[in-house]
């Protein structure tokens, strides 16, 4: 072997402690020329553990070798592989490696990256919907969170009619006459565009968490507003003096109690769904107390109640 290429033995026990300890006194003397500083209290540390060891027993250094020197071993190897590049085909890379990107008829897996963010839902659709265009059986995230997003909306969607249907329908069955059923759904029209207004003043966007709320929002709408109806028709009047008004205000009260624990979840989407909730609450007590007493006016005759 050339002199260049050879290799020296490795260094005895002896040798390795004084090295040690002239690196421990080489730090010594670069943290005396500069104190101070992070660099002098590590080069103190590191000083303080070379004079140890090489002061120590030769089992002790033995242990520091087998802790510290595999990683370096390792390292060097990865260097010493990554300095020794080779032209790469199909027939040098790993089997699995092309099991993940080729078909055994040859047909090759590709990767497509959207020009803008994903983060846009927009952007999203076009994305998904120009990939498709040309790869109708494409998948990945983008795909799937597409779809899932048609699937979720046209799902609350549904949840958001039937349930608008089965309120009616157990309206018409109560109260029996078709203006009563409007004069309680009416104010469901106020308190969802107060909702969606304040929701566009403060910046909360529906979103897949809070968008499990629509559908509430119906029920929480009715549960006031039937109490005044009823007892319109059986004639009481003035109903913000008496106590069903008080009773409909303590009962949004603690309502709103458990929405407002929601709304101070850490979890965000939790949180969004308790201020979506709380929202609507203040907009169907408004709509209930103020908007449907002035909509059923004085109260008709017992005998055309």
């Amino acid at each position: 072997m050339p002199p260049c290429c050879s290799i020296k033995p490795a260094p005895g026990d002896a040798e390795t402690a004084s090295a040690m300890a002239r690196t421990a006194d080489r730090l010594d003397e670069v943290r005396a020329a500069h104190p101070g500083g992070p660099f002098a209290a590590a080069a103190e540390r590191l000083s303080r553990a070379l004079h140890a060891l090489a002061n120590g027993t030769p089992a002790q250094r033995d242990r520091a070798r087998a802790v510290l020197i595999p990683g370096l071993v390792t390292a060097l190897d990865q260097l010493r592989a990554a300095l020794q590049a080779a032209p790469v085909t199909l027939a040098s890379l790993p089997g699995a490696l092309v099991r993940d990107w080729v078909t055994p008829d040859g047909r090759a897996r590709i990767e497509v990256y959207p020009k803008g963010s994903v983060s846009d839902n927009a952007a999203l659709r076009r994305f998904v919907a120009a990939v498709t265009a040309q790869a109708p059986e494409a998948t990945g995230a983008p795909v799937s969170i597409e779809a899932s997003s048609r699937t979720i909306i046209g799902a609350f969607v549904q949840a958001g009619v039937w349930a608008l249907v089965s309120i009616t329908v157990l309206l018409a069955l109560a109260l029996r006459r078709a203006s009563d059923v409007g004069r309680t759904l009416a104010p469901l029209v106020l308190s969802a565009l107060g909702t969606l207004a304040t929701c566009v003043l403060l910046g909360l966007s529906l979103n897949f968490e809070n968008i499990i709320a629509l559908p509430l929002l119906f029920g929480i709408g009715v549960a006031f507003n039937i109490y005044f109806v009823v007892a319109w028709r059986a004639g009481r009047g003035q109903p913000l003096q008496s106590s069903l008004a008080r009773a409909v205000v303590m009962s949004g009260l603690t309502t709103g109690t458990a929405f407002g624990s929601l709304w101070l979840s850490h979890h965000p989407g939790t949180a969004s769904m308790g201020e979506l909730l709380a929202l609507s609450l203040a907009w169907t007590l408004v709509s209930a107390l103020l908007f449907l007493p002035a909509l059923l006016g004085e109260p008709p005759a017992r005998g055309h109640a």
